[in-house]
């Protein structure tokens, strides 16, 4: 087997390096298996290729979209071929019959961006909507929220182009019984093999003792949720087997068969209206998940659009959560479940009429204690936070997890309030507890046990209840899979749910379609023990190294890396808005995803050898195009904070091979500008012309960038020539002088003290050194640690009780909010908690003081101006874009206007370094630059952060000014 020479074939490219390899071996799902290698194909040619030499050596291909499987359908030994780079075009749109031909790596939600304009929609909707690709949806036959009007992906499955095990590309679609007969008689087929495939179909739904199985075995008609096995039940109700009017189409069987049968390229959709113009929740409260389902079944005669269900584990988890924390507005107090219900109406009258309609009926049966209705923008905050709820189950403390293992089972959903209560008896009996979540109002929802696979105990569990909820499924007569479908962790109970005689029928179609065995083989059929391949192995040992970070919040940083559970939140463009993760909306690769970089961090500390498990070159690597930017920590459903875990993984690569020269020189920047503050002509200099270039040069700065010019005069000296003059009634502010700020934004900090002043404030500068930015922005851990420690004490003598530390620049001032608590410990650490609950951007002090009203809008012109505003990386993550907005439009006539970018790519140093520039800049044109380029001169750009700044003005010569300068311009 030459994998170099089929590398050489293809267009795209083939990985077969063990990083690639690492990279690819987990899914969202509890399974971890090796792949032999990587494909990324460009073209259909490479597809067709790969098959083909899957096929000769006898080796096998799993198509891959976001990788977001829950049951492992992702997971192999053969070829990984990842469609989700060049296979994203939306190829045609005919909106007169509301169709649409699109690729198999096509976003969901960016699908029906591209729809909204001709008011159509593509209906299933999963909770992953923002990365799941339309190859995915088909491959599970996704459903999503509302299911219960708009089906599964199936029923929009009208046609799709593929590739058949043989190689030959062929389109199955719907056919008159004439053109059916054709098929099995050879007339009109690409190979012999599509003419078996129609012939096997023949025999099989003709014969009326395989029919009468079907009715006998699988799911009951009622339950809309059906994907165990492969749909012959479905394929089969249709007119050239009896009086049915729909024609025959593959399509039903390709729909859920997880790329079993079929390899497809291209994909026809069909579409529906746009949703109705009026949305409303109302999300009840109730005291026990029993009392929910029997109010889901009174919900329903209300004709929702769907019903979702949120229990108090989720909700538990978000309090935690800084981005879902804020998602919580419409909790109160401590339900131990929330039906949240949709209307979709014409009118919002319309809706408020239904809602106190049904809350009327509810309570009149003692059902549900508080019932708020949330409309408009609010609506998308608690979709946010019930989308969330896999990711969130990941924070929960320890080895423990909510376990997918038998989270996706369907029933009638009258039978759900029975089904649920026969569950949680299991689960009882086996001393476990349950998350209960999602699709209330079609009879599913996802029920995850908490398990901890790493012990022998936990494996043996996850078995036995698999098979103790397939038992109960079966008598029931409901689906084990509702949307996740079988892969390889419910393929072992096919037989059981439906009989071993359909089983054999499973195992004739896969054998006809795909005699080779090519394609994501032991999925469905054939699948190896469902307690094998797992990620944690049973008395899997988990090491603990000694951390400069404190991670003992997360029993370790081991544990902080596998809080990630491969959900892909990551894998979000820039289309979807947020922050994370400014390198993967870059590249779109895998490599360069949050995900990647957990999985590496995991892999390698729990394999290596070595006596420093951070000693891999590997993982530098897959961890080089983080920016640090902290977007994961707050949008990332399971708080994974790469910017820690990577910080603190080059600090202990450091103490085994030393720190270049680089990342010293520019951790060790605060110095230098301090070496250089009384001659700063001569820094200057020495970064511009010739001489910057051959310093950029020798030094590994792009000779792209102009790098920052240091004031004049520092600060601090300013600070102590400058008389404050004023009314001063209002209290102190306590402002620290950064090293940004110090050296760089002179101007500015001088351009704040003058507004402060004017609003009445005098401004102290208090004691207090460098933050340590530029050493944690490198790796440099250790020196950063010894900064926080000195700055905590010099805080807390020098700051008074109860007064605030204000910043200017967000990396700087929120490092003591951010990363002061995890790098004290003991009573420092004690103090750093509470020096960070007291220091604030000065954004935030000034919209606090604001709303306690001494800063008022009278204060200010009345001229009008338009300002974009664009928030830096930490300002989003760890504080919020509110109080921007909320002091930029203090001015009435000021029209502000939110930049709905993510990171503007500069980072720091990570910008200015030439390998990183040409990266850094395709970040900026996501969505920044362009932009601030289509706004006329006259409007106004804001920018927090001195290197968002820089990078605006490299990026679109425009001048981005700090708010501070917009507010104090706008004084009357």
């Amino acid at each position: 087997m030459n994998l170099q020479s089929l590398a050489s074939q293809l267009e795209g490219e083939l990985f077969f390096d063990k990083t690639m390899r690492t990279l690819y071996a987990t899914d969202a799902s509890a399974y971890r298996e090796m792949p032999l290698a990587v494909a990324i194909p460009s073209t259909q040619n490479d597809i067709q290729k790969i098959i083909q030499f899957a096929r000769e050596n006898k080796v096998s291909v799993i198509p891959r979209a976001a990788g977001t499987s829950l049951a492992g359908q992702v997971v192999g030994s053969g070829i990984v071929v990842d469609i989700s780079q060049h296979f994203t075009k939306i190829i045609s749109l005919d909106e007169t019959n509301k169709t649409v031909w699109v690729q198999p790596g096509v976003i969901r939600d960016e699908l029906n961006l591209y729809l909204k304009p001709y008011q159509l929609f593509f209906g299933p909707e999963t909770s992953t909507s923002n990365r799941c690709m339309i190859g995915g949806m088909v491959g599970n036959n996704a459903c999503g929220a509302r299911s219960i009007i708009y089906g599964s992906t199936r029923e929009h499955l009208l046609e799709i182009k593929g590739f058949l095990a043989d190689g030959n590309e062929v389109t199955f679609n719907s056919l008159t019984n004439k053109e059916f007969e054709d098929k099995c008689n050879g007339i009109n087929v690409i190979s012999q093999l599509e003419q078996n495939i129609y012939l096997q179909a023949k025999t099989i739904l003709s014969n009326e003792e395989n029919r009468k199985l079907f009715d006998e075995n699988y799911p009951k008609k009622s339950i809309p949720r059906r994907n165990t096995g492969y749909a012959l039940d479905l394929l089969g109700d249709s007119m050239p087997f009896g009086n049915f009017t729909e024609k025959f189409n593959f399509c039903k069987l390709i729909a859920g068969s997880e790329g079993t049968l079929f390899f497809s390229t291209a994909i026809k959709l069909n579409l529906v209206a746009a949703l109705k113009p009026f949305s409303g929740l109302v999300c009840i409260h109730f005291d026990s998940i029993n009392e929910s389902l029997i109010a889901n079944l009174e919900a329903l005669k209300f004709q929702p659009d769907s019903i979702e269900l949120i229990d108090h584990y989720i909700l538990d988890c978000t309090k935690e959560n800084i981005e879902q924390s804020k998602n919580r507005f419409f909790v109160q107090g401590n339900p131990k479940a929330i039906l949240v219900v949709e209307f979709l109406r014409d009118s919002k009258e319309e809706i408020i009429e239904t809602a106190h309609k049904m809350e009327a009926q509810m309570r009149a049966k003692d059902l549900g204690n508080y019932f708020p209705i949330v409309f408009g923008e609010d609506t998308v905050k608690v979709w946010n936070l019930r989308k969330a709820g896999l990711g969130l189950l990941s924070t929960i403390p320890g080895d423990a997890k909510a376990v997918a293992v038998i989270e996706d089972t369907a029933v009638d959903v009258n039978d759900l309030p029975g089904f649920i209560e026969d569950f949680n008896a299991i689960l009882k009996q086996r001393n476990l507890r349950c998350v209960h979540y999602a699709h209330a109002a079609t009879g599913e929802l996802h029920l995850r046990p908490i398990i901890d696979l790493k012990t022998e105990e936990g494996t043996a569990l996850f078995r036995t209840i698999a098979t103790d909820i397939a038992h109960l499924v079966k008598k029931y007569k409901g689906s084990l899979s509702g949307e996740h479908g079988d892969g390889r962790l419910r393929g072992e109970f096919i037989s059981l749910m439906l009989g071993d005689e359909i089983y054999q029928l499973f195992k004739e179609v896969k054998l006809t379609w795909d005699p080779w065995g090519v394609f994501n083989p032991g999925k469905i059929v054939d699948t190896p023990p469902m307690d094998t391949s797992l990620r944690y192995s049973a008395g899997q040992e988990t090491p603990m190294p000694e951390t400069y970070f404190d991670f003992s919040e997360n029993n370790g940083i081991l544990r902080a890396a596998e809080m990630c559970n491969g959900s892909g939140d990551c894998r979000k463009t820039e289309k979807s808005g947020g922050t994370m993760c400014p390198s993967y909306m870059a590249t779109r690769k895998e490599k360069h995803s949050t995900r990647a970089r957990a999985n590496m961090l995991r892999e390698t500390i729990t394999h290596s050898d070595k006596e420093n498990k951070f000693d891999s070159e590997a993982l530098l690597e897959v961890l080089d195009l983080c920016l640090s930017c902290k977007g994961c920590k707050s949008e990332c459903p399971s708080n994974v904070d790469m910017a820690k875990l990577k910080a603190e993984t080059l600090q202990q690569y450091y103490d085994k091979n030393g720190i270049k020269f680089r990342s010293r020189l520019i951790g060790n920047t605060p110095v230098i500008n301090k070496l250089f503050s009384s001659i700063p002509a001569v820094y200057n200099f020495s970064t511009k012309g010739f001489v910057g270039t051959v310093i950029k040069k020798m030094t590994g700065f792009s000779t792209e960038r102009n790098l920052p010019m240091m004031h004049k005069i520092t600060f601090s000296k300013w600070m102590k020539t400058y008389s404050q003059e004023g009314n001063f009634d209002k209290p102190t502010v306590y402002l620290y002088n950064d090293e940004f700020l110090n050296y760089y934004d002179v101007t500015i900090g001088q351009t704040a003290v003058k507004l402060l002043n004017r609003l009445g404030y005098k401004v102290e500068i208090p004691s207090i050194g460098i933050s340590g930015r530029t050493y944690l922005s490198k790796g440099m851990v250790k020196k950063a640690r010894e900064i926080a420690e000195k700055n905590v004490v010099s805080v807390s003598q020098n700051l008074p009780d109860n007064a605030f530390l204000i910043g200017i620049e967000p990396s700087a001032i929120l490092t003591f909010r951010d990363e002061y608590p995890d790098l004290c410990r003991g009573n420092l650490k004690i103090k750093a908690k509470e020096i960070a609950k007291r220091t604030f951007l000065i954004e935030e002090f000034l919209a606090n003081e604001t709303e306690a009203g001494r800063i008022t809008s009278n204060l200010f012109t009345d001229n009008e101006e338009r300002i974009r505003m664009h928030g830096h990386c930490f300002q989003k993550a760890l504080s919020s874009l509110v109080p921007l907005k909320k002091i930029l439009s203090l001015p009435v006539n000021y029209k502000v206007l939110n930049i709905p970018s993510g990171c503007c790519g500069m980072a720091g140093s990570f910008g200015y370094e030439k390998e990183h520039y040409e990266i850094s800049m395709n970040i900026g044109e996501l969505v920044l630059f362009p932009t601030i380029r289509s706004e006329e001169t006259k409007t106004l750009i804001s920018a927090s952060g001195t290197s968002c700044r820089h990078q605006i003005s490299d990026g679109t010569g425009r001048e981005a000014l700090h708010p501070v300068e917009i507010l104090y311009k706008a004084l009357r």
